[in-house]
């Protein structure tokens, strides 16, 4: 039986899902949460998105952690993923068309590459922006090694004292409680969020709605009314399918 899905390497940066044929393809770079990169879980969401025709990289961008500890979002500098867009644009399994798509704190860096890759005027700017369980300011770092469940004394779910973002070594616009400037980036952006998300409140996701709406900026938002941070089995796929949709409207398939 031949495979669906297929693993490419992209030089200098990792490894993508997609279709075994050799068609140029629209591509979609993937960012993690907190989770980290090797734990499997970018991965796997990669393989459902390559399957149904889209050229994925998972991009692992939290600091050191292995398939055991998911490592830190501390001081991680945003203009790498910028490189990493533009070396997945120019792969010849792309046709030049890519989208960013984050979950959690890779939904909140999605924006801020987006929002800040406008700002500074670069380009090309990703032709679509898609989020799931995303904050609408900027949030602190996270370290794997001192996380506690919610509820034990000490439980946050990021420490607002320390960075988790710089630009090229500068932190402006990305210092912690700082709101996200979503209505920066001017291309579609797609929304999503469970309503009994209790890391971060679905209103999050409504704000940055609001905002786009605000400024007549492209904006696709959906709310999983029994899901949490994460969706469970019926609700991954009822997001997939959400998913898959904006996609192929803003990066049609061939």
């Amino acid at each position: 039986m031949p495979l669906a899905v297929i693993r490419r390497l992209l030089p200098d940066w990792g490894t993508t899902y997609g279709p075994p044929d050799d068609t140029p393809r629209p591509a979609v770079l993937l960012l993690h949460g907190s989770e980290g990169g090797l734990s499997g879980w970018s991965n796997c969401y990669s393989a459902i998105l390559g399957a149904s025709g889209y050229l994925v990289y998972p991009h692992s961008y939290s600091a050191g952690g292995n398939a055991w500890n998911a490592g830190s979002i501390k001081d991680i500098d945003l203009s790498r993923t910028v490189k990493a867009l533009e070396a997945l644009r120019a792969f010849p399994y792309c046709n030049g068309r890519v989208a960013l798509y984050g979950i959690s704190r890779g939904a909140e860096h999605a924006l801020l590459v987006a929002t800040g890759m406008a700002k500074r005027g670069l380009g090309p700017l990703p032709d679509a922006v898609a989020c799931l369980a995303p904050p609408d300011v900027v949030c602190g770092a996270f370290d794997a090694r001192s996380y506690r469940d919610p509820g034990d004394p000490g439980w946050q779910a990021w420490d607002p004292a320390k960075r988790a973002w710089n630009w090229e070594g500068k932190y402006d616009d990305l210092l912690p409680t700082q709101e996200i400037g979503v209505e920066t980036y001017p291309g579609p952006l797609f929304l999503a969020a469970g309503m009994k998300d209790t890391v971060w409140s679905p209103d999050m996701s409504r704000r940055l709605e609001q905002r786009r709406l605000k400024h007549n900026r492209p904006v696709e938002a959906h709310y999983y009314e029994n899901e949490h941070h994460v969706p469970g089995s019926k609700g991954e796929n009822e997001h997939h399918r959400r998913l898959l949709g904006f996609l192929e409207r803003h990066l049609p398939l061939p």
